[in-house]
């Protein structure tokens, strides 16, 4: 009986300390957009996308980045000459969009808001005007941005930036 009991133990602290289940692989990346909350208005779902921009540019999330941004989006650098297009710097499409937030923003800023926001919706497009900070530097009303309603989801389609004249 003393065997039987021992035996008992010793199989009862094998499978206590011997290998847990296999952890479960990650599923990979969430479908497009699937990790964003669902906004109660077109509105909150912009005000979401520029707050989802500035907290990714911090994080240094290319991912979150390139996932509220349109695929065709464009990104223009006024060069402070917003009457001279021929001084501006354009990245056009995802590739480009995503190396100019991994070469501009390598400094780890620690914080990106932007505080006032003018946005005018009409049906599937959007435009909104902002005052961005990023670290110490801040644009007043600098900033423009367009947004497109794409099956059924907002995404950022264009920012303009550096829009103030030295």
């Amino acid at each position: 009986m003393k065997r039987a009991v021992l035996l008992s133990l010793i199989l009862l602290l094998m499978v206590a300390c011997g290998p847990t289940a296999a952890p479960t692989a990650p599923s990979g990346p969430s479908p497009r957009g699937t990790d964003t909350p669902t906004p109660a208005s077109d509105e909150e779902a912009i005000l979401q996308l520029l707050a989802a921009e500035a907290e990714g540019v911090v994080n240094q999330d290319i991912d979150r980045l390139m996932e509220i941004w349109s695929p065709d989006g464009v990104v223009t650098d006024a060069n402070h000459t917003p009457d001279d297009p021929s001084d501006d710097l354009v990245w056009e499409g995802g590739e480009a969009i995503k190396e100019r937030y991994l070469v501009i923003f390598q400094s780890f800023p620690t914080q990106a808001t932007h505080p006032d926001v003018e946005l005018t919706i009409n049906g599937d497009t959007a435009e909104a005007t902002t005052t961005t900070t990023i670290g110490v530097d801040m644009a007043p009303k600098g900033d423009e941005w367009a947004f497109a309603k794409i099956e059924g989801r907002w995404y950022i389609t264009s920012l303009t930036f550096n829009l103030e004249k030295e």
